[in-house]
């Protein structure tokens, strides 16, 4: 006797407009980002907010963005002015991503805005936004997950993984990441 079939992915489907541009929309972003983007110089960061603009995203004035940097839909994102986001760093804006102003989301984190139902037999994907407040930093590798706010000028420390809302003005540690203190003493 075998076992229920739990999880069915031949009969996945994308909800209708998930993506929130056209598939040919979509697929002329990824070769710009593949080529055009990451390709250019680490200095071009006017370059690479005016590609970003272009393409929908909302990028505040002397933002800097890494050319390693993974944002699959742009027009799903806002950053603030001068916020910096560091080399490899993955925004997955399948819900919109918004990042305040003066914000460091440092390297290799990764701001995964999208899930999918591991309860649903078709895998159903599910997309939750995600907003990091104004002056907040992320350290190196962190994790946020889907539907989470990081207050105003929070610390979430190297390699935390965000599974919920973080207080404004706190450094928080861990995986799941807790506070631990005041930013300021």
């Amino acid at each position: 006797m075998s076992a229920p079939e739990i999880q069915d992915l031949r009969s996945f489907r994308l909800p209708p407009d998930f993506r929130g541009r056209s598939g040919l929309a979509v697929q002329l972003w990824w070769l710009v980002q593949a080529t055009l983007f990451r390709g250019s110089p680490q200095v071009l960061y006017g370059f690479r907010r005016w590609l970003l603009r272009l393409f929908g995203a909302q990028i505040g004035k002397g933002v800097i963005i890494r050319p390693s940097v993974t944002i699959p839909y742009p027009w799903k994102l806002q950053i603030g002015d001068y916020s910096w986001i560091g080399d490899h760093a993955v925004l997955y804006c399948f819900a919109r991503i918004t990042i305040g102003a003066n914000v460091v989301v440092s390297q290799k984190s990764y701001l995964c805005a999208g899930t999918h139902d591991y309860r649903s037999r078709t895998f159903d994907i599910e997309a939750f936004p995600i907003v990091i407040e104004d002056e907040a930093w992320l350290a190196a590798d962190v994790f946020v997950a889907p539907g989470v706010t990081v207050g105003r000028g929070a610390v979430v420390g190297s390699r935390s993984s965000v599974f919920g809302d973080l207080p404004s003005m706190m450094v928080c540690v861990g995986s799941p990441a807790r506070p631990v203190h005041a930013r300021l003493a």
